[in-house]
């Protein structure tokens, strides 16, 4: 059984007051810039705007169940049924005048940006769909171009990324009359690899037997890892929250050990997070790590050294690596959390994060002996899943493991 995290309740406070910081009741709203999750956010921050994450906010459309409101309306407009859904449902969202953030944060509207910020490191719709409000609200728009699906990292993929950066600050202070502070710059990105070092001894808790909690409730847990990064406060939350863990796993000896303890790779698919919580609760299973939290563990940032680490840091992550890469990964982590078997998502509308696709699953059972199970589903769209079949074989993998444990 999981642990109730408590410090849930701090979090839901620093997310609110983050939302409504947008729109403050007195004075000038701040200088906004929009910025893809894993995009170099420290550099927006250290510049002196506030940095808003539209993916964030697919997420929310998307364990608020709203997103197949507003993902038609994206489709009608020429927005392809295949593509993220993420995006359509955002776009959608915006054309229909409606946002999950009202009712959950207060804020009136999404907040429209003065300046975008993309990265495809993880993805490469999403200039696409920072492009519609490039249009929309005529805000200036910066791109960082990664190096796709890396084996090995050398320094001429470093520098190109770094280059870039440096292009980017320089576009930045000439648009908006600014100027970037080095010593600020370092003082965030410092906070980022803190906060993202908290967060992973954070995730590895869940190393222990029984784990404290679940992939589903890490995905709650990562707010401050992405719309906090380079702020104090998030630091100080995840230290908080690895004290109650502590404490949880120092005062509750471990009881019955679960069945089955798998690992997660791929997408949440957000509006179903607490029927998979629940499902796998009901057959004695855990799922104790994922790739996708760990997507916000930078070990190579740097303060004394901020464009380089970043460069090193947003192009050396899990999605952009070689299938090589992935595959050693898996293999490490499924034997660190001391797994019983892998569970792979294949997000319809997602597929740089469906990592089934190109033989992974079948290599991890020839070579590793890793038994994995692929879940048909997406992020957002909610009319690619099916609770019936997912339930089928979810409880068909468990027995085929029951058995093989014979």
């Amino acid at each position: 059984m999981s642990m109730k995290i408590e410090s849930t309740k701090i979090l839901k406070k620093m997310t609110t007051e983050y939302f409504q910081s947008f729109f403050p009741k007195e004075g000038k709203r701040p200088l906004t810039a929009w910025c893809s999750s894993i995009g170099p956010s420290e550099i927006l921050t250290a510049m002196g705007f506030q940095v808003y994450y539209p993916e964030n906010h697919g997420a929310l459309l998307g364990a608020t169940r709203t997103s197949n409101d507003h993902i038609p309306k994206a489709h009608s407009i020429g927005y392809h049924p295949d593509i993220c859904s993420y995006l359509s449902s955002d776009i959608g969202a915006y054309l229909n005048g409606q946002t999950p953030l009202t009712k959950t944060y207060g804020i009136p509207e999404i907040p429209k940006p003065d300046l975008l910020v993309y990265s495809t490191n993880q993805c490469r719709e999403v200039q696409d769909w920072f492009g519609f409000y490039e249009k929309e609200f005529g805000a200036k728009m910066i791109g960082i171009s990664s190096p796709w699906k890396l084996g090995v990292m050398g320094s001429e993929e470093v520098t190109y990324v770094k280059n870039q950066l440096k292009e980017m600050i320089k576009t930045i202070e000439d648009h908006f009359k600014l100027k970037l502070d080095p010593q600020k710059l370092k003082e965030v990105v410092g906070l980022s690899a803190e906060s993202s070092k908290l967060w992973k001894t954070f995730l590895r808790k869940a190393k222990s037997t029984p784990a404290p909690f679940s992939f589903f409730d890490g995905c709650i847990q990562m707010a401050p890892a992405v719309v906090l990064r380079g702020r104090a406060d998030a630091v100080e939350y995840y230290k908080t929250l690895n004290g109650e863990v502590d404490q949880y796993l120092a005062t509750n000896p471990p009881s019955t050990k679960p069945e089955f303890r798998l690992y997660w790779d791929g997408m949440p698919i957000w509006g179903k997070l607490r029927f998979f919580s629940d499902l796998f609760k009901e057959n004695n299973t855990t799922v104790v790590g994922s790739t996708y939290c760990d997507s916000w563990i930078f070990d190579c940032l740097d303060g004394d050294n901020p464009l380089e680490s970043m460069a090193m840091a947003y192009t050396r992550i899990f999605i952009n690596r070689s299938e090589e890469i992935k595959e050693a990964t898996l293999k490490n982590m499924y034997e660190e959390y001391d797994c019983d078997g892998m569970i792979f998502h294949d997000s319809k509308t997602c597929p740089y994060n469906s990592n089934n696709r190109f033989c992974l699953p079948q290599r991890l059972s020839d070579k590793f002996n890793i038994p994995n199970l692929v879940i048909d589903g997406d992020l957002n769209d909610l009319r690619c899943f099916s609770e019936e079949q997912t339930v089928t074989a979810v409880e068909s993998f468990l027995e085929q493991l029951r058995i093989d444990k014979l």
